[in-house]
């Protein structure tokens, strides 16, 4: 060494400095890869993102391999460093090109190789990977040597190295995931991937169509009416049952029954032919559980029953599928029979309507969490069953109570608080 010119010794000492900066940004590199689009590539048969998925099924020989290499060129950098110093300044110059070495190594070495490695991981780890497999090839005795000591270490710790942590996405996480998609995803179908997540956090009462709603047949009835309310009703599916919706004796396809309206003899038996058994689900059950439930039992339609067993209403597979994609009409706002707006901002709301229709159809945000309909939400909040022209003042919104009828709230005429109301309304002045 001490006959080696300071020419070569400097060469080497750039030359072991580079792969230093080298070794630097091949760790944050590999560690910064996006492992699902890793995934994606490696699926699309790319070479580098291969090279890199192998390296990163084990990553403690990873780190092995680029810890080795990078603590030997930078103690071999340091030696030569020491070398050069001592011809140029004899012994006392060892303290000043430690210094020096140190803020090389820091800037050209360690910060600015691994920030450009961390802004551009793929273009870094891509390349870098052929070198690091080869150098694992080459010293792999040696990584395994000090991967068994380190794993040994591990253990005697209390850990366990050899358990791989699986990346999956929780829910919240994958929500995070699309949110943060920005354009890559088209709008709609980024609604649409949200809304298959919130399935599972919605239940079939919270969509249902209530029992006093349900629009069926009562097969008491004259056999002229069954036929006249058929040809009459848009539903494609009617529940069938005996005086009481709670007495439910099957389910009636129009298209199946379309041939027979207007025929004459027609009885009710030859009707009954043509339904189905009737098909339950509880008003506690998942959207997500439900739809799948819908397909495993080729079903379109279910009546909803609470915990006494009593029908409170029907749930169809296109509420469940409007949840998904939206209503099948082309504006929400616009063609909803429970919410008309007003040319003064406010709109006319149906007591019935459900609190989901009414803050997806107006973008609000009134709780979800107990009553399911907006007479339920009132009748809540003020602790009985109100006359008319009484308000109610919410966090966000203002609600003004315009009929009542049959011990229910009919009609609600409700707008959005301003600013200033709206930091009232907070401070607990809730009902006016």
């Amino acid at each position: 060494m001490n006959d080696t010119s300071l020419g070569i010794l400097l060469g080497i000492l750039v030359f072991l400095i580079l792969m230093s900066a080298y070794f630097s940004s091949s760790e944050t590199a590999m560690m910064a890869l996006n492992r699902y689009r890793l995934r994606h590539l490696i699926k699309k048969e790319h070479r580098g993102a291969m090279r890199s998925g192998k390296l990163l099924d084990r990553p403690d020989r990873l780190i092995g391999i680029i810890l080795i290499g990078n603590n030997f060129v930078n103690i071999l950098a340091t030696s030569i460093a020491t070398v050069i110093a001592i011809r140029f300044w004899g012994d006392g110059g060892i303290i000043f090109m430690s210094l020096i070495l140190t803020l090389v190594i820091l800037i050209f070495a360690e910060v600015t190789p691994k920030t450009i490695a961390a802004l551009y991981p793929e273009k870094i780890a891509f390349p870098s990977s052929l070198l690091l497999q080869l150098l694992l090839k080459v010293f792999y005795p040696l990584v395994w040597l000090v991967n068994s000591v380190s794993n040994f270490m591990v253990k005697v710790l209390g850990f366990e190295p050899d358990e791989n942590e699986t990346h999956h996405l929780t829910p919240d996480e994958l929500r995070t995931v699309l949110d943060e998609s920005g354009a890559l995803i088209p709008a709609k179908r980024h609604g649409m991937l949200l809304n298959i997540l919130d399935l599972e956090k919605a239940t079939v009462e919270d969509i249902m169509v209530p029992r006093n709603e349900v629009t069926g047949i009562d097969i008491e009835d004259d056999i002229s009416d069954i036929l006249e309310l058929i040809g009459n009703s848009s539903h494609t599916i009617m529940p069938v049952y005996r005086k009481d919706l709670n007495d439910v004796i099957g389910f009636m396809h129009q298209r199946n029954i379309s041939s027979m309206i207007g025929v004459e003899g027609v009885n009710k038996a030859e009707l009954m032919q043509f339904s189905d058994d009737p098909y339950f689900v509880p008003e506690s059950t998942p959207l997500h559980t439900q739809l799948f439930k819908f397909q495993n039992n080729k079903r379109r339609m279910a009546m909803v029953v609470d915990e006494y067993g009593d029908v409170q209403g029907i749930v169809t597979l296109q509420d469940i599928l409007e949840e998904i994609v939206g209503n099948f009409t082309t504006n929400f706002q616009e063609e909803t029979e429970d919410i008309h707006p007003q040319d003064d901002g406010s709109y006319l709301i149906d007591g019935t309507a459900t609190i989901r229709e009414i803050n997806k159809a107006l973008d609000w945000t009134l709780p979800t969490e107990g009553p399911k309909t907006l007479n339920g939400l009132l009748t809540e909040l003020l602790e009985m069953i109100p006359e008319k022209n009484v308000c109610v003042r919410l966090p966000e919104h203002y609600a003004e109570i315009l009929n009542v009828k049959d011990n229910a709230i009919k009609t609600v005429k409700m707008r959005s608080l301003s600013m200033k109301e709206a930091g009232a309304a907070q401070q607990g002045k809730l009902f006016h």
